[in-house]
């Protein structure tokens, strides 16, 4: 079975990186890389595999799970990521069951629905109710939806302050990859480089907690900063930016889930 172990070192090999190198790149003693590599280390610390990662530009969950990384400026909603997990657990039998239903449930929906579009108008959905009537609900298609993008920037560095920022609307696609987010930041700072760079867009979904290893806006003593949550700890994807330690803060909240970015134009 491929471990974490094996999948480093692929990457490392299809990109004829040797160890001094991976060493160098992601800030990792050798001797500590060479002790992960050999599988002497059996639980290596977060920063560190966040580090390897970097220094070979992949994610954190292709290295642990062997997920290829997630592309679509996107992520799954809770409900959709324990369905997910369910499903891997069935048996042969049951995915049998399951994949049966989604394709019958997708048919019902499917034929339940009529949309009729006119030029000029968004498209018409018509929604069944008791006695097989039909009632018309409008859904508008315009390709875009307005969201408030806070003129103070977010720190992918040292911080800045957020309370009290203004903001301004700006319209983004609306689409599925982009229905999650409830508001925008713009990156200052370098410490989420080679991903993230200075002047990014994000879009975050409000959320009051993130899981280990996702990407959140947090706010420490007042100060805002973009960053992977490491449990006791935020860090960065610049190796030369060491950890933040949360211990170190009087008031430590989570502001938000990064679920993407705005692509540059």
């Amino acid at each position: 079975m491929e471990t974490y172990i094996d999948r480093i070192k692929q990457l490392k090999n299809q990109q004829k990186m040797t160890n001094e190198q991976l060493s160098e790149r992601s800030g990792i003693p050798l001797g500590t890389l060479s002790k992960v590599l050999a599988g002497m280390s059996d639980s290596p610390k977060l920063s560190t595999l966040v580090a390897i990662c970097n220094a070979l530009d992949c994610s954190v969950e292709y290295i642990v799970s062997g997920i290829p990384e997630n592309t679509n400026n996107y992520t799954l909603a809770p409900e959709e990521i324990k369905f997910i997990e369910t499903y891997r657990a069935l048996d042969e039998w049951g995915r049998r069951t399951m994949q049966a239903v989604l394709r019958e449930e997708s048919a019902r929906v499917s034929s339940a629905e009529t949309v009729e579009t006119k030029q000029g108008e968004g498209a018409r959905i018509l929604s069944p109710l008791a006695g097989g009537r039909y009632a018309s609900v409008s859904r508008a298609r315009t390709g875009k939806r307005s969201i408030s993008l806070y003129e103070l920037p977010v720190s992918a560095g040292v911080g800045v302050y957020l309370d009290e920022a203004r903001s301004e609307s700006i319209s983004i696609p609306n689409n599925d990859k982009t229905a999650e987010a409830d508001y925008a930041l713009r990156i200052s700072g370098n410490s989420m480089e080679p991903k993230y760079h200075d002047g990014d867009i994000l879009l975050v979904q409000e959320s009051e907690s993130v899981e280990v290893g996702e990407l959140g806006i947090f706010l420490l003593d007042g100060c805002g900063f973009f960053k992977t949550y490491g449990g006791d700890r935020l860090l960065s994807f610049n190796p030369a930016y060491g950890p933040i330690l949360l211990k170190d803060f009087e008031s430590v909240q989570c502001k938000g889930r990064v679920i993407g970015r705005l692509k540059r134009k």
